[in-house]
């Protein structure tokens, strides 16, 4: 694989630290706040330490600019490879690094067909970084992103604007809204599983552990995204049905070190809670610890959603009961051959592709 083949950004100002992941063969910059505060939360998870530990090494970085893929300048380079760029959320989060690595090794199968740019912003919220990648990424002269945008709002006028410029847009993860692509006239093909359905398939497992009557609590992602509103409403339908009360719902926005904080009070403000429903599993991580420290590990359990490693560990150690696997080692390389068909016939829009999305518990990961 030439070294061109694969080219990281990076995903935060210049202070922030550079640090490499372990699973990919480029370095990210993530930024020191956050990561202490999770460090402390995942000294529990082994799989999460080993992980954490190799974050922390400083190591050059392997990419600083999308000339060096082989672009020219004044745009998209004819004759030659498309180049296609990947957009994601942060890196810093096990599920998105997963993702990058799927594609990353998707790129290396396929290294004669096009070369790959990997992006990522600091954490789930920096949404000026994750519009001002796109920017540069059809400044360099990209053939494609392949985008999960951070917000499912935000994000659209800035990939109308990238559509104009000639570049074929794929939406991966977290469906872009509806309405506002309506109202700036354009249309995005989505490419991931039904959050809905998903979350469904979580709360009804945990249903079967609960009683009639008893009270639970929701860890929201962001509001504005809409997947982490559809994981919210399939925890609601499955509570709802099975007659359980969520007594609080509240937003961690993604973030591990939020839900500690929050899951802690929900437990300080609600005793009776038997359950925390998180929308991701770094929240679920979160929730996991502040249980712990209230000295109810015995008596509240845990779901989330994602199927992370240090998850899959805690399902084993029994500190939490399921999550789901929307397959994130594949997500990104769905979207980048639906953005591949797209370049090779000009003018076409696929359907949407639903990708699969599966209950985790301790009987599935001992199969």
């Amino acid at each position: 694989m030439s070294p061109s083949s694969i080219l990281t950004r990076s995903v935060s100002e210049e202070q922030h630290r550079i640090v490499a992941h372990p699973r990919l063969r480029f370095a990210l910059r993530i930024d020191d706040s956050g990561i202490e505060e999770d460090n402390k939360i995942l000294r529990e998870f082994p799989v999460m330490k080993k992980l954490l530990a190799m974050l922390m090494l400083v190591l050059p970085l392997l990419g600083c600019s999308s000339g060096d893929a082989g672009a020219p300048a004044d745009g998209k380079s004819e004759g030659k490879k498309p180049r296609v760029a990947l957009v994601m959320k942060s890196l810093a989060n096990e599920f998105f690094s997963t993702m990058a690595a799927g594609a990353e090794k998707h790129q290396q199968e396929h290294a004669a067909e096009y070369d790959l740019i990997i992006n990522g912003i600091k954490d789930e919220r920096d949404l000026s970084r994750q519009v001002a990648l796109v920017e540069e990424m059809v400044a360099s002269g990209v053939d494609a992103i392949v985008i999960a945008p951070a917000d499912s709002k935000a994000l659209i006028p800035v990939l109308r604007r990238a559509q104009k410029a000639g570049v074929v847009v794929v939406n991966i993860d977290n469906r872009l809204d509806a309405e506002v692509l309506q109202q700036e006239g354009i249309s995005i093909p989505f490419v991931g599983p039904d959050n809905k359905a998903g979350a469904k398939k979580v709360g009804d497992y945990l249903a079967t552990k609960l009683n009639e009557g008893d009270a639970v609590a929701v860890l929201e992602g962001i509001r504005t995204s809409f997947n982490g509103a559809q994981r919210r409403e399939g925890f609601e339908m499955a509570m709802q049905e099975a007659g359980i009360k969520i007594v609080t719902s509240q937003s961690a926005e993604w973030e591990m070190s939020r839900a500690n904080t929050i899951a802690a009070s929900m437990l300080s403000e609600h005793p009776e809670i038997k359950a925390i429903l998180a929308a991701n599993d770094s929240m679920a991580l979160g929730a996991i610890a502040a249980i712990r420290a209230a000295g109810r590990s015995d008596d509240v359990l845990v779901v989330g959603f994602d199927n992370i490693s240090a998850v899959q560990e805690a399902i084993r150690d029994g500190k939490m009961l399921a999550s789901a696997d929307q397959h994130g080692d594949q997500l990104a390389v769905y979207g980048i051959e639906t953005a591949l068909k797209i370049l090779g016939n000009p003018g076409t829009m696929p359907e949407e592709v639903e990708t699969p999305v599966d209950l985790v518990t301790l009987e599935t990961l001992a199969k």
